[in-house]
């Protein structure tokens, strides 16, 4: 869940994707309100930004923490090797 694009604009979901449960939107916003607050502070950084995103081939959460001017990624969690290992172990499962 990318957060940085919230401010920008709304998007609606893909009519193919079912709505959430009333309490899992409440704790999605809840999860953005805390993210909004964090990057408010500039804990990690005048320039930086708390960023929770799903990973498209593993499907689990990523938490990053980006440059807002460059975009680089400067820290991970879980990192690039550990998604690759995950990814490549479901692909072999199959």
């Amino acid at each position: 869940m990318d957060i940085s694009g919230l401010n920008r604009s709304t998007t609606s979901a893909p009519a193919s994707v079912p709505p959430a449960p009333a309490e899992q939107q409440t704790q999605n916003r809840e999860v953005i309100q805390a993210v909004k607050a964090l990057n408010s502070t500039e804990m990690f950084g005048e320039n930086n930004e708390l960023r929770f995103q799903k990973d498209p081939q593993t499907h689990r959460m990523i938490v990053r923490i980006v440059d807002r001017k460059t975009q680089e990624v400067l820290s991970q969690i879980p990192p690039e090797y550990v998604l690759a290992l995950a990814a490549e172990s479901k692909t072999q499962k199959v």
